[in-house]
């Protein structure tokens, strides 16, 4: 599923990695965070930047959360303050709401008060689920090393059609195709076959190049 508005509570290391992220993608983007220091830093960059006391139900219920598609409640270390925010910004109507967690007993506590995802992050982390929130095309995303990772995508509209050797990923865009499924995986890539809107394409991507599939390119 892809959103088009986030709030981001809780601006720490993860929360910042998040935040810097989906306002690289141009998504339209809340931060909140009770330190005017950080919330400074973030005026002139997101669509709303607001210092508020995230432990505080009234504050929380002020900032008007019912129009966000996506909630990344990113404190981790305070249950208090991360269970104020998914609480309320489910009961605002927030679509989806992504909690951090320090631990697995924080986390099944976030689950059974209304986080939809829970996450177990750092700064990498950060980045890999801004990634997976904005990059609706990406059907999966798998870290094979600091540098490469697998992603599984159907075709873009303008590679139906074509054969990998008329399209040229690899010496284009640094994609490798290592399968294809067409109901069953593929292991012998054909580089004549023409591609189909149905298959869904295994590709090795230096994760320079990610952010090349992450928009609509064209060939």
């Amino acid at each position: 599923m892809k959103y088009n508005s986030f709030v981001v509570m809780g601006l720490g290391k993860f929360g910042q990695a998040v935040a810097d992220k989906l306002i690289q993608s141009g998504s339209d983007v809340m931060v909140v965070d009770n330190d005017e220091d950080i919330i400074e830093q973030y005026t002139d960059r997101a669509t709303t930047a607001i210092a508020a006391e995230l432990t505080d139900p009234a504050a929380i219920k002020a900032l008007g959360l019912s129009n966000i598609d996506c909630a990344i409640v990113a404190m981790g270390m305070s249950l208090e303050a991360s269970i104020m925010c998914t609480m309320i910004a489910k009961e605002c109507g927030v679509k989806w709401v992504v909690a951090k967690s320090g631990n697995d007993r924080m986390g099944s506590v976030l689950t059974k008060i209304g986080a939809d995802e829970i996450i177990y992050p750092e700064e990498e982390s950060g980045i890999r689920t801004a990634k997976h929130l904005i990059a609706s095309d990406f059907l999966e995303y798998f870290e094979v090393s600091d540098e490469l990772c697998i992603v599984e995508m159907n075709p873009k509209d303008k590679w139906v059609g074509k054969s990998l050797k008329e399209l040229d990923l690899r010496k284009k865009y640094g994609i490798n195709v290592i399968a294809i499924k067409e109901g069953i995986i593929k292991e012998y890539v054909d580089p004549d076959e023409p591609l189909k809107a149905s298959s869904t394409l295994m590709m090795m991507v230096h994760k320079k190049n990610l952010e090349k599939l992450d928009r609509k390119i064209t060939l």
